[in-house]
């Protein structure tokens, strides 16, 4: 009696894995599940998967990846006819169907990290690469950290961190904002900033020193009012913002601006040995807004009673901190922000408590407000080719009037000043400036010295007589987005021809026509000098500037100036180096 062929259990399960890798169960690129998992679903022993997992490499239908994991390699026409035959075998062994596992198809018990597909295993040169490291990270996307556009506002001691830490993670896009200037009291909390930067602007020179910890970061900084001066375009575009602040308002500002169009912000608060961090994403969990006590709305609502006196006593005293208490919020801050730029969960609308006197960290939920003002969300936005300095009311007001019909109304973000009127003397001033702009002192009167009312509005109908004013002229920033609406629906008008100069990420790129100055060979100054190879001038007269670049041969005969502006005279000296070479030597003379 002729043997009846049959095949050996590695055989079997090898063809069994073939079929789900057919069946689409395990994708081209895929990591193969732990050798544990595989053993429990086939129910086989460790020697015996290991040789059926052997013979698919062999057959190159699978990838052994050393101390990484099996991987499915890409089906081809070299492999996919052997595949189908092998999972046509393991259909004829058996007289029931094979079972056909599914994505959602879990093993139980401990499980590796996935590694996604488009992460190949790289070994990256440390010595040349100096993000090197992070590319070790599993789950660390190098393209989604280089490509993330994020906002810092505040650049005290928390922002100094913040930026810092973004710096050295290579976020490829900082936007950093600020309205201070630099005072010596900074220095022992901040690190960016140096004694020579006092009464420098905070955000510019946080800025440049990024720059400098990590040259191959994108920075631009801005110097205003958040509350106020930055459009919401800006906002708009980016992928997180990070509030580093010391005042309700600027948080409140935040955090509706953020909610409006949809963007997550992280908030961070810190005070001696005491901080707190939080994430915020609209729609998930209580917003800022949420957090505030009766006391602190109370405290706010000075604003609507007088709200000139308000915009310049916001904050009364400066809050105490330490260097030490801003890093640790920083980090967590900074973490929080590198995992919603990975899509990593967060826990939105939870706060988390560090007291540094007892080292003790603990985590509270807040409880969303329905009727929360900041809980809006803008609907479709419209991009116009339009720039507030060239816009005019009347312009947008057409725009608002063809969408929305004759009843439409232009709703401003500030209050717009239209006058004050003092009621003893009956004196009127007309002011059309946004409130950010009109001081206290200008609200007395200027002939009996009263409080004079305020006359303001922040709609505008049609029928003012100023629609032929400029949008920036009533306080519109640029790259703003302006709410229009009838009393059925809104409208949102992004003003996108102010995009190219609102928004560069460009502060403090040198261009690339900028060479450094080479100087290499024998240098003639009155007396020759002879120099090695690569040496280096040290001018140590402060005064004295080098304009131009020399570089090679390819600046033969050319010239460039030393300025003394130390001079006493009333003119520069100035005077000429001249390039001289030749293919055996390179001299520099002065004339």
């Amino acid at each position: 009696m002729a043997e009846i062929p049959r095949k050996s259990l590695p055989n079997i399960i090898a063809s069994q894995i073939v079929a789900q890798i057919l069946d689409g169960v395990y994708k081209s690129g895929y990591q193969l599940p732990a050798e544990r998992d595989l053993i429990k679903q086939f129910g086989v022993s460790r020697s015996t998967l290991r040789e059926a997992l052997k013979s698919l490499e062999d057959i190159n239908l699978i990838e052994s990846r050393h101390g990484v994991g099996r991987f499915i390699a890409e089906l081809n026409e070299k492999n996919l006819a052997q595949a189908n035959k092998m999972a046509s075998d393991a259909e004829s062994q058996f007289d029931t169907p094979r079972v056909r596992l599914t994505s959602e198809d879990s093993p139980e018990g401990p499980r590796r990290l996935p590694v996604t597909p488009e992460k190949p295993l790289i070994i990256p040169n440390l010595k040349k690469d100096r993000l090197g490291t992070f590319s070790l990270i599993s789950w660390w996307e190098r393209d989604k950290v280089a490509n993330a556009k994020v906002m810092v506002v505040g650049a005290g001691a928390l922002g100094n961190e913040v930026v810092k830490n973004l710096a050295l993670m290579g976020v490829g896009h900082i936007f950093i904002v600020d309205f201070d200037t630099i005072e010596l009291a900074n220095l022992s909390r901040s690190i960016l900033f140096r004694e020579s930067d006092s009464g420098r602007k905070k955000a510019e020179v946080a800025a440049a020193r990024a720059k400098e910890i990590n040259p191959n970061v994108h920075v631009q900084y801005f110097h205003g009012d958040i509350t106020t001066a930055l459009g919401l375009g800006v906002f708009r575009r980016m992928d997180v913002i990070i509030g580093c602040l010391d005042n309700r308002e600027a948080r409140l500002a935040v955090n509706r601006f953020s909610y409006w169009i949809n963007k997550p912000w992280v908030d961070g608060a810190i005070q001696e040995f005491f901080g707190l961090a939080r994430v915020f994403i609209p729609g998930e969990g209580a917003c800022f807004e949420c957090t505030l006590t009766e006391q602190a709305r109370r405290d706010l609502s000075i604003r609507y009673s007088c709200p000139l006196l308000a915009r310049e006593n916001i904050l009364l005293g400066k809050v105490p901190t330490t260097p030490t208490i801003a890093s640790i919020i920083a980090g967590i801050q900074s973490q929080e922000a590198l995992k919603l730029i990975h899509n990593k969960p967060v826990e939105p609308g939870k706060v988390l408590h560090f007291n540094g006197m007892t080292n003790e960290v603990h985590t509270t939920a807040y409880t969303p407000v329905e009727d929360c003002e900041s809980h809006w969300t803008y609907g479709d936005i419209t991009e116009l080719p339009l720039r507030v300095d060239t816009t005019t009311l009347d312009d947008m007001l057409q725009i608002a009037h063809r969408d929305l019909g004759p009843d439409a109304v232009i709703e401003l973000n500030q209050e717009l000043v239209l006058a004050l009127n003092c009621p003893q003397c009956g004196t009127h001033e007309d002011i059309l400036r946004p409130i950010s702009e009109v001081g206290f002192n200008r609200a007395h009167c200027s002939v009996c010295g009263l409080l004079r009312e305020v006359e303001m509005t922040h709609a505008i109908h049609g029928d003012e007589n100023f629609l032929s004013r400029t949008l920036a002229s009533i306080g519109v920033p640029p790259l703003h987005i302006l709410r229009a609406y009838n009393t059925e629906e809104y409208r949102f008008y992004e003003l996108n021809g102010d995009l190219q100069d609102t928004l560069h990420f460009n502060h403090f790129d040198r261009p690339l026509s900028e060479a450094p100055i080479k100087l290499t060979g024998h240098i003639k100054l009155k007396d020759r000098v002879v120099m090695k190879k690569h040496a280096k001038i040290t001018i140590h007269e402060p005064g004295i500037k080098i304009a131009g670049s020399i570089e090679d041969d390819k600046h033969q005969g050319q010239s460039i100036k030393i300025i003394d502006d130390s001079s006493k005279d009333d003119e520069q000296q100035e005077q000429t180096i001249k390039i001289m070479t030749d293919s055996s030597k390179k001299d520099t003379e002065l004339s």
